[in-house]
């Protein structure tokens, strides 16, 4: 089945696409969805993450087409359909022409943005507007492209050193959701907030299209217990999620969980019962049928985070914490190669790994030991180019979004996804300022080579560049 033809037929999309809109039409809102210019007062410091210039599609054609000549680079028109939809402001933010850009920080400038909903709501989608850039604005250097076509294989550590599975190859999978019973409601502002996220979902799944046609066309199609191995299977809601860590991996498969009667609500379950309990069935347990017929059924969901927002959580709670299985795995081997003067102590126990040393073992391409699924690239553990997803969605603004695909998958609606933190509860969570300060510790061609390293994630969750000095 054709990975890029099918998911038009999903029914799944097909309710974001054309029914939510006529639904919203229906209740008497006939206005457009209006474009709201964020403020214009920013200004970009040398520590702050921010965005990258606004540049229109017409110069970025002529660019892409520059460099086809001297590259063999296809250039991939985007579709009608993206062009001329409206598409609300977190997905495609209009930026003042100047040369002032916007950033992460000026978020509490831009809160007077009309964004319907709560404050917390509209708080969380100003912090994931100033996170995404203009689609129409991406810029992919020869540099970069060489990057995303030359990404070399990957060798993982996992706690659980289980078997790849032995089903057969099969062709690429497509999308074709279950169907999905609409929510019930009520109120224009409820429907306005969710014509929204249906545009945005319907956007970043386009982009992902148009990233993986020109960059990514030459893997493989076929589809191995390999590639699914992230991928867990809830089968009452017909829900398949890909688990990315540090990016509300812990929450939502308690909410998955809960769904699937096992737990009475997500606050019971604890964070050793979610990852070590083996209570919820991993799609490459089953056979090569049973695999199929899931992924070209059920709605594949993932969600994904600011790249080296989720990698500073993840060291913060690997290496600050105690973590006997992390310390003696990887905080052994880091310290002996890159620690000038190692202690016997820090040699023998693997703690107090720096962030210095944690970010010299990610570069380093004979590193001491492999990789680990909390700091791999989201593009590696889900595989987007390879298995339609019909739902990307945002730590960022997880809440709405998730509770938005909970409604739209007819799950009951007392569940929602809870927000707790039962993992190290006293430490803050992982903010911008704190990732900033974490980065402070390293050189510039430090940081360029691990924005370099996340590039393809950057790129295709359409993520602005995390520092002014990167190219």
């Amino acid at each position: 089945m054709s990975h890029a033809t099918s998911s038009a037929h999903s029914p799944f999309v097909f309710l974001l696409r054309f029914f939510l809109p006529c639904l919203v039409q229906k209740n008497g809102d006939k206005e457009k969805i209006p474009r709201t210019e964020p403020g214009s007062n920013t200004e970009l410091s040398s520590v702050k993450l921010g965005s990258t210039q606004r540049q229109s599609r017409e110069t970025l054609s002529m660019q892409d087409r520059e460099r086809g000549k001297s590259d063999n680079y296809q250039h991939i028109q985007e579709t009608e359909g993206i062009l001329s939809s409206p598409i609300p402001p977190m997905q495609f933010p209009h930026f003042e022409e100047s040369t002032q850009t916007a950033t992460l920080g000026s978020r509490e400038q831009n809160r007077q943005t009309a964004i319907p909903g709560s404050r917390e709501q509209s708080r969380q989608m100003l912090i994931t507007w100033s996170r995404e850039q203009d689609i129409n604005s991406l810029h992919v250097s020869k540099r970069h492209r060489k990057l995303l076509k030359t990404s070399p294989p990957i060798h993982h550590i996992t706690k659980k050193d289980s078997s790849s599975s032995s089903s057969p190859s099969s062709s690429s999978s497509s999308s074709s959701s279950s169907s999905v019973s609409f929510p019930s409601v009520s109120g224009s502002s409820i429907l306005d907030r969710w014509k929204k996220l249906a545009d945005i979902q319907v956007a970043r799944r386009q982009l992902m299209k148009e990233i993986c046609a020109k960059y990514k066309s030459n893997i493989s199609k076929t589809i191995t217990g390999h590639h699914v191995k992230n991928l867990f299977v809830e089968d009452k809601y017909k829900l398949l999620y890909c688990q990315v860590p540090k990016a509300g991996c812990s929450n939502w498969k308690r909410t998955l969980m809960v769904l699937a009667g096992m737990a009475p609500n997500a606050q019971s379950i604890k964070h050793d019962t979610v990852h070590d309990g083996n209570h919820l069935r991993e799609l490459r347990t089953f056979d090569h049928k049973g695999i199929m017929h899931r992924l070209e059924t059920y709605t594949k969901v993932m969600f994904v985070r600011e790249p080296l927002e989720r990698i500073v959580s993840a060291y913060r709670d690997k290496f600050e914490n105690p973590n006997d299985y992390y310390h003696n795995l990887f905080g052994k081997p880091i310290i002996s190669k890159y620690r000038a003067n190692p202690s016997v102590e820090a040699l023998k126990t693997g703690n107090g790994v720096t962030f210095k040393e944690f970010v010299q073992y990610l570069l380093d391409v004979h590193r001491p030991v492999g990789m680990d699924i909390h700091w791999e690239q989201a593009h590696q553990l889900c595989n987007p180019c390879l298995i339609d997803y019909d739902f990307i969605g945002k730590f960022e603004s997880m809440e709405e979004e998730s509770n938005f695909l909970l409604r739209l998958t007819g799950a009951p609606p007392n569940v929602k996804l809870p927000s707790f933190k039962d993992r190290n509860p006293t430490d803050k969570r992982t903010s911008t300022e704190i990732t900033e300060k974490y980065f402070s510790q390293v050189s510039t061609s430090e940081r360029q080579r691990i924005y370099d390293f996340y590039y393809t994630d950057y790129l295709m969750f359409n993520y602005t560049k995390p520092f002014k000095d990167l190219y």
